[in-house]
């Protein structure tokens, strides 16, 4: 097993289809409500019109972070990406048509995290990456050990995915039947302000993966267990509360 890595959350917001609110989050999780279990925030008209559906529960939970959306690093992690994007794109081009510039530039695996850094005008940088299963366990590994990298540069894990578009039915797996999932959130350094968590991974031990790791993040952030682990597709992801 790894040594561990350690931050602090400093704020978060998720979305499901039937989880919308920080209060329906936290009652998921069996965890009491809270002051500041408002909804995200609502996007402005350009935004909507550019962006797929789950793209717009991305960005609109990065802002719900506050201050982290204008002055964090992003990590972008998602497994599949804007897919159905793609789809359109192959489809087009097979009916001898152009595809749509707009449709090209948003279809990249960056693309959303490029069109938040416009939005809110944040230079940080960005780093995504694809890792079927395990995309959100080492969505949270980059971002924490960018933190513990520079201590004194927030970073901002951004996790979205859809379930694949019908042309892939043949290839989905359980994971897709809890799709769609968004999870964003803000990380600094454990010494700081936020609750402080400890990350360590080891090989995975056989067997299929859990149906999503973010969940059973969430559901660990959340329900204020001491520990938890989650079993992904390469390594076993295992977080518990910083001493």
């Amino acid at each position: 097993m790894t040594e561990a890595l350690r931050v602090a959350i400093r704020g978060w917001c998720a979305w499901a289809p039937d989880r919308s609110t920080r209060a329906a989050w936290r009652a998921w999780a069996g965890a009491p409500a809270m002051p500041d279990d408002a909804p995200p925030p609502a996007l402005p008209m350009m935004l909507r019109r550019r962006t797929s559906p789950i793209g717009q529960k991305l960005i609109a939970a990065a802002l719900a972070c506050g201050d982290a959306a204008h002055t964090a690093r992003y990590v972008l992690a998602s497994g599949h990406g804007e897919l159905a994007r793609t789809v359109g794109i192959i489809d087009s081009l097979r009916q001898g048509e152009l595809p749509s510039p707009a449709e090209f530039s948003l279809s990249v695996h960056h693309g959303l995290a490029g069109l938040l850094s416009i939005h809110t005008g944040n230079r940080r940088g960005h780093t995504a990456l694809a890792a079927g299963p395990d995309s959100f366990g080492f969505g949270l590994l980059e971002a924490a050990a960018s933190v513990a990298e520079t201590p004194s540069e927030p970073v901002l894990l951004l996790y979205a995915d859809a379930p694949m578009p019908d042309e892939y039915a043949p290839f989905r797996t359980e994971a897709d039947e809890v799709l769609p999932l968004v999870v964003a959130l803000a990380l600094g350094p454990a010494d700081g302000e936020g609750e402080g968590l400890a990350l360590r991974c080891a090989p995975a031990t056989g067997g299929p993966p859990a149906a999503s790791t973010a969940l059973d993040f969430m559901r660990f952030l959340l329900s204020g267990a001491p520990r938890a682990s989650s079993h992904g597709g390469r390594l076993d992801w295992v977080w518990h509360r910083a001493d």
